[in-house]
């Protein structure tokens, strides 16, 4: 074993949504008392799941297994307008985790839509933000998930076209499909801002850093978040060897054989305490060192819905 050196990517794990989004669901146990109904795993993270089943959190995907009268949380993925105009209608209590970056972009594309817009997503299909937010439209909304299926695209039409993003992809694959489309559609509507959000761009950037400086890199993040595989994929590119891992146990000494210096980092949705696990067990391997590299300081913060607040 010849692991000497840790280096932690900054930032890494949890991000502002994330954080709203648990704490969102934590208060709502907390006011209301077990059971409360999430639809779709609050985010995509094994550990935190678990965590809140074990308070008394109830994961469903359908909203028929929502008794009557319940409260039901929405995830931070989004939901479509369908689901929540369902949700409303059968009188359910309803505290929305949708994270507000996500958020902006369901307000935009209705926005827009108003405006005689369609609009080209960039995205993962199946995946449930992208779901939510094509969800927000009966029609005119089309999904593209590689620069291969550009050419595929068929608007109805042309002259009023908007581009809108899933916020959890690769900042460069995402790029490359834009600029695809832009070529293919010259008149599209960009996003306003980019749509992929900071946190995900924070921590892709961490990685770009910290791949070269390193042998292998680990990610901690689990295998249904879109964030985490990109860190994993992005390493890979980079030419660092990379491994994704739900938590320590699954750390393989063969990876670090003849690799002295080991990149660290999280996806958004990864505590920090299966971060610190991951370093035990590297220190255990024989690592000696662990140093946290220079970064941003990630200092947002999402507010509450209303009716969460802990009286006392």
């Amino acid at each position: 074993m010849t692991v000497q050196d840790i280096l932690l990517a900054e930032p890494r794990g949890f991000c502002a949504g994330v954080d709203r989004a648990i704490e969102i669901v934590d208060r709502a146990l907390e006011k209301f008392g077990r059971p409360i109904y999430v639809r779709h795993e609050i985010v995509h993270n094994t550990f935190v799941v678990n965590d809140l089943k074990a308070k008394g959190a109830i994961f469903i995907e359908e909203l028929d297994d929502v008794p009557p009268g319940a409260t039901l949380v929405f995830s931070a993925h989004g939901v479509s307008r369908a689901i929540h105009n369902e949700a409303q209608a059968r009188g359910f209590q309803i505290f929305d985790a949708t994270c507000p970056l996500v958020t902006k972009v369901h307000v935009e594309v209705a926005k827009l839509h108003k405006e005689g817009y369609e609009f080209i997503m960039i995205g993962h299909k199946g995946h449930p933000e992208v779901e939510g937010t094509m969800g927000q439209l009966d029609s005119g909304i089309h999904l593209v998930e590689d620069v291969a299926g550009v050419a595929q695209l068929q608007p109805l039409q042309t002259e009023r076209l908007a581009v809108v993003t899933q916020t959890t992809l690769s900042v460069d694959d995402a790029a490359e499909i834009l600029a695809a489309v832009k070529k293919q559609f010259p008149s599209v509507r960009e996003p306003k801002q980019q749509d992929i959000c900071y946190a995900t761009q924070n921590r892709q950037d961490a990685v770009k850093l910290m791949s070269g400086q390193v042998d292998v890199v680990i990610v901690v993040g689990s295998p249904t978040s879109s964030n985490s595989n990109r860190l994993r994929e992005l390493a890979q590119r980079l030419g660092a060897e990379s491994y994704m891992i739900d938590s320590a146990e699954e750390l393989q000494t063969a990876w670090f054989e003849g690799k002295s210096r080991v990149g660290l980092t999280a996806g958004a949705s990864a505590p920090e305490l299966l971060v610190q696990d991951v370093i035990t067990r590297l220190r255990a391997l024989g690592a000696v060192s662990v140093r946290k590299m220079d970064g941003i300081e990630e200092t947002i913060k999402f507010p509450l819905p209303k009716g969460l607040k802990i009286e006392g």
